[in-house]
């Protein structure tokens, strides 16, 4: 860990409470480096630019939080609670959020990378210039959310709830669709040979109108009228 890191963490390797936040506030970004936070009540906290690497976030509440560019790198957040909370320009990278809440939480720029979101909430969060990349989003709640001329790269949606979403204009890279809820999604100009789109009846195709698909996707659509494409 380099000097600069050390200089700046003022939680190294203990229990966090919120008193113990809140006697420290005023005194910068705080940094909290190997330490265990779970289940504590964090809500409403000023949390600006703070750093979390490797922390225990389990269970944590940080709703109405203010963690504007803060960084949560390697961390455990299963059910993590951020309802109403603003990470914009937040980064979120590697660990396991399954089951976490952003509902109605700002994150506007925020990125996301090489993490774990399955099943997590995102239902109403303002999401402009929201970045995914290398994350599981299987059994996600992602409703009304514009991925417009995204590159989503290694993006796994199986079975999430992505209904209105706008995927105009968007890149599949090594990504999933695989029994997503599509009702009243957009495609128009969407790149999909690179998705995984297994589960899609073709009564649903219509969906997909405008977008680009490989001869492999449209042989396994044709193939439920009993068509073989050569």
């Amino acid at each position: 860990m380099s000097d600069a890191i050390r200089s700046e963490a003022l939680f190294r390797e203990e229990t966090v409470t919120r008193a113990d936040i809140e006697a420290r506030g005023g005194d910068g970004p705080l940094s909290f480096l190997d330490c265990d936070l779970a289940g504590a009540d964090l809500a409403r906290l000023d949390l600006r630019e703070a750093r979390f690497e490797r922390c225990d976030l389990r269970g944590v509440r940080l709703d109405g939080a203010e963690l504007v560019g803060s960084r949560l790198v390697g961390c455990r957040g299963a059910q993590l609670s951020l309802v109403g909370g603003d990470l914009s320009d937040a980064l979120i990278s590697g660990g396991d959020f399954s089951n976490a809440t952003f509902r109605r939480a700002t994150l506007t720029s925020a990125r996301f990378e090489r993490c774990k979101l399955m099943g997590a909430d995102f239902s109403d969060a303002g999401t402009m210039g929201l970045g995914f990349e290398e994350v599981v989003l299987a059994y996600a709640k992602l409703p009304g959310m514009s991925f417009r001329k995204a590159r989503l790269h290694r993006v796994d949606l199986a079975e999430a709830d992505l209904r209105k979403c706008d995927f105009r204009m968007a890149e599949f890279d090594d990504s999933s669709l695989r029994n997503a809820m599509l009702d009243g999604c957009r495609f128009e100009g969407a790149d999909l040979r690179g998705a995984d789109v297994t589960g899609i009846r073709l009564m649903d195709a219509s969906l997909f109108k405008g977008a680009t698909i490989s001869r492999a996707q449209a042989a396994d659509l044709l193939s439920q009228l009993g068509l073989n494409v050569l």
